[in-house]
């Protein structure tokens, strides 16, 4: 009788072999005949490669299940292909050919076998019984008195999950609302990877998306409930695929205190009698942690204490590893423990005077009650009895392994002994693993400050430099992050920027943050734990819950209003990191875990590093904002604030300065009433940037101003100008500049007065389209002390258009060409009818588009423009 049925086709290409391989043993191992695998992949990798290698077609592959066999069918499209019948005498060849060895590997290893061949098609089947097995019966242990049972709930919960193949939730049961709080409605279509509170270290161990993706996966991990807060599970994945061939995977969870439910008896170590493994069981290590032994630090060290608690038959085990200095103790691996909140959790080795509080020496409590705070890991669990002993490595302290039980007494010498030879057994290879460990996180470290310093180096912008450093922290080294930055010596530290993993939490925490006081600003370097945010946040879920229940508001903490999930956010430990760059605290770095996680010191170090090039980063940024605010204000004070109305003349002015940050000096521009009916303008150019062009710009334009409302001319205005500049000495730069007086007539014309000093010729645009320069060259300023320049006068008709520009217009570049006089004029002839405003906007559209690259050059155009009078 045919209970499942599996089907697929393959095309004509050599890696359908593969394809089909995979397909079997998916099948299979989803129907749990794991016995005969091995034996049908190679059937069926034979019979597919003869289809679609050798007879070049298609392959039909159908997979039947029955009660006691398995039946897989293989057909192709080639019945004119001659085939040896079971019962025939015909020679099936050299095993050692090529082809054909298919038939050959049916006869040998199926239980039954056979070809079926029509004119539409060839089908070779086999058929596997499966092995003889103790009927419902795959593992089984003693009967055991009712104390020694499992502790569960009333009713145990096992919550059915189904997840896609792209990792979204399709299937959420009635026991995993009651588990998580969330409804199917809510979690439906999300990834599992939102809710699945993963063990994460960077470089290390595996992720859940990678443990969704085999075929069998069973171990601990947490899930974040409705409430924001991490329930510590025992799970069991297993791979399946559908009727049409698309994969899933379904996932069995119960509470972590209630694994026995779904966990599967490990192998036992101990060989048959005589069977030839029998020397290789008698390694320490193996008979302790089991074979294969894990390969990961934290697998190793979540078997061991899974051992250890199972072989005091204890209540609870953990295991804690030393750091460098032999100092503290970091919680590792726990069971029967609250292991989200005891995770990384550190301890002091000397916990109190006297053999009994050292983690050195072996230690056995016979009642905790008596002794409280003796094991600070076990405070408020319960737990009653503990024995404990050292891991040591050539007599240095690598770590403690402890065992308890919730009755008193239940521990004494010999269980000490037991559990010391078993930690004698495993240190070395806790140990090694713990360097291999430590050697991926520190080559993972160092590629990450490259990256952060590379990303850091390329900014100088204040607020792009503090979302850095906050993505950079989040979620790689922390679930949130508030970076704290204060201005100077006396103010306060500010609140500048939050993030959190999850965006729907940020408005919350930055509420949260912003009504409490900021950590102080200590510049000792090292992480120090805040407790500031975790206690707020336990306050202001108080808040929420007595709300919520009607029984008003409790004293405390008054105005957060924040949400259950928010302060589950932040519930858990907090390290603020000070931000210290040319010997001043310029900001704090704070770091957060969710409930009741806390950090790793590998962590913190990295952190810390981390810290101190985002300080030095972030004090660059604001001194190049400083340097840019200050620069640009002194830019705009060599600038006129504003033009004035000419009257019967149009005016417009377009200035460009070039580079990034907008360097003061360069060129300028001025236009003046000098006096009743006459106004002054000037375009000029300061060789060089900086503070001392500067200098000369500011003495240039206000001595232009102060000379010509004097009542002196054009050339006694540059010459007493060329002499002040001379006078700067060392500071001086010289001067191009165009220099004229404008005076509107009644007419509707305007009279000219020009001097140009070295500065490229105003051209001038008449109403037939011709261009002209309108004035002749003279010596710049600021080079010789004795000139003699003279004004040249000149008429603007109505309809005529003045243009003056700067050398950064006419010296703009394309590789070797250069748009010069000639091509400036060339683009005026176009101008003819255009408002002064639309003739300079047309030069500078032409400028630009004469090359691809950025300006290299400031760049100013004065346009000047004669409309005529107006007729009636």
């Amino acid at each position: 009788m045919i209970t499942a049925r599996a089907a697929a086709t393959f095309e004509p290409v050599g890696r359908s072999v593969a394809t089909a391989r995979s397909f079997v043993r998916d099948t299979l191992q989803g129907w749990g005949f794991s016995d005969v695998i091995d034996d049908a992949v190679v059937l069926t990798s034979e019979l597919v490669t003869n289809a679609v290698v050798h007879a070049g077609t298609a392959a039909d592959v159908e997979c039947l299940r029955s009660e006691d066999a398995v039946r897989i069918e293989v057909s192709d499209r080639y019945p004119e292909r001659e085939i040896p019948l079971q019962q025939s005498s015909v020679n099936m060849g050299s095993p050692d050919r090529e082809g054909g060895r298919g038939l050959q590997l049916c006869a040998a290893l199926a239980t039954r076998w056979g070809v079926d061949y029509t004119p539409t098609h060839k089908q070779v089947w086999f058929q596997l019984d499966l092995p003889q097995r103790s009927v419902g019966t795959r593992a089984a242990g003693p009967s055991l008195p009712a104390d020694l049972l499992p502790i569960a709930d009333g009713r145990v919960r096992v919550a059915v999950i189904q997840i896609d193949r792209l990792g979204a939730i399709s299937a959420w049961n009635e026991d995993a609302e009651e588990l998580f709080g969330y409804v199917a409605e809510q979690v439906m279509g999300k990834p599992l990877n939102d809710l699945a509170a993963w063990p994460h270290t960077p470089g290390t161990s595996t992720g859940i998306a990678e443990a969704l993706q085999l075929s069998r996966w069973e171990g601990s991990y947490g899930v974040r409930n409705a409430h924001g807060r991490v329930v510590p599970v025992y799970a069991s994945h297993l791979r399946v695929r559908d009727a049409d061939g698309e994969p899933s995977t379904v996932c069995l969870l119960v509470r972590d205190d209630e694994r026995a439910v779904l966990q599967t008896p490990l192998r036992g170590t101990a060989p048959e009698p005589g069977s030839l493994s029998e020397p290789h069981a008698a390694d320490p290590f193996e008979v302790f942690i089991g074979s294969p032994a894990p390969d990961d630090l934290d697998g190793l060290l979540q078997r061991t204490v899974e051992r250890a608690r199972d072989m005091l038959d204890g209540d609870a085990a953990f295991l804690l590893l030393a750091t460098d200095d032999e100092t503290e103790l970091e919680v590792r691996a726990s069971t029967g423990l609250p292991s989200a909140r005891q995770r990384f959790a550190r301890v002091q080795v000397e916990s109190a005077p006297g053999r009994y509080g050292s983690a050195r020496m072996p230690a056995v409590h016979e009642d905790l009650t008596v002794v409280p705070g003796a094991v600070p890991l076990l405070s408020g669990t319960g737990m009653r009895s503990v024995v404990t002993v050292p891991l040591k490595v050539e007599g240095r302290l690598t770590g403690s392994l402890g065992v308890a039980a919730e009755a008193s007494g239940r521990y004494s010498n010999e269980e000490a002994l037991r559990l010391q030879f078993a930690a004698d057994r495993i240190a070395l290879a806790v140990e090694s693993a713990r360097l291999g460990e430590l050697e991926r996180l520190r080559r993972g470290s160092l590629s990450f400050l490259v990256e952060a310093s590379d990303l850091l180096a390329g900014t100088l912008d204040r607020d792009q430099t503090l979302a850095l450093m906050a993505q950079m922290t989040v979620p790689t080294l922390a679930t949130w992050c508030a970076v704290y930055t204060i201005a100077d010596q006396s103010a306060e530290p500010y609140l500048s920027y939050v993030l959190h993993e999850d965006e729907e939490r940020i408005d919350g925490l930055k509420a949260l943050l912003s009504k409490i006081s900021p950590p102080d600003p200590v510049p000792t370097p090292g992480a120090r734990v805040w407790a500031a945010p975790s206690e707020a946040a336990h306050q202001a879920a108080l808040r929420t819950s007595m709300r919520s229940l009607g029984l008003g508001e409790p004293p405390g903490l008054t105005g957060i209003g924040t949400t259950l999930s928010t302060a589950s956010a932040v519930g858990g430990e907090t390290v603020v990191l000070p931000l210290v760059a040319r010997n001043r605290v310029i900001g704090m770095l704070t770091l957060g875990k969710p409930a009741d996680e806390h950090f790793r010191q590998e962590i913190l170090e990295l952190a810390e590093d981390l810290s101190r090039r985002a300080a030095l980063a972030l004090d660059n940024a604001r001194l190049y904002s400083e340097r840019m605010a200050i620069s640009q204000s002194l830019q705009r004070s060599l600038l006129p604030p504003g033009l004035p109305q000419v009257p019967g003349v149009e005016v417009d002015v377009i200035y460009r300065a070039a580079g990034e940050g907008n360097e003061v000096g360069g060129d300028f521009y001025d236009l003046f009433p000098i006096r009743d009916g006459a106004y002054g303008f000037a375009i000029g150019d300061v060789c060089g940037t900086g503070p001392e062009a500067a200098a000369v710009t500011g003495l240039a334009r206000h001595a232009l101003r102060l000379l010509a409302r004097e009542g002196f001319g054009g050339p006694a205005v540059l010459e007493r100008l060329n002499a002040a500049i001379l006078d700067e000495g060392a500071r001086s730069r010289f001067l191009t500049l165009l220099y004229g007086e404008l005076w509107p007539q009644e007419d509707g014309s305007a009279v000219l007065k020009i001097v140009c000093a070295g500065h490229p010729l105003p051209l001038r645009l008449r109403q037939d389209g011709t261009v002209e320069p309108y004035a002749e060259p003279q010596p710049l300023l600021g080079v010789m002390d004795d000139l003699e320049l003279y004004e040249q006068t000149a008429t603007l008709d109505p309809g005529d258009v003045l243009l003056c520009v700067t050398d950064g217009v006419t010296e703009r570049r394309e590789g070797t060409r250069m748009l010069g006089d000639d091509g400036l004029a060339d683009v005026l002839t176009t101008c003819t009818g255009l408002t002064a405003g639309a003739v300079a906007a047309r030069i500078m559209r032409a400028v630009e588009r004469f090359a691809t690259d950025a300006p290299s050059d400031d760049m100013a155009i004065l346009a000047m423009r004669v409309p005529g009078l107006q007729k009636d």
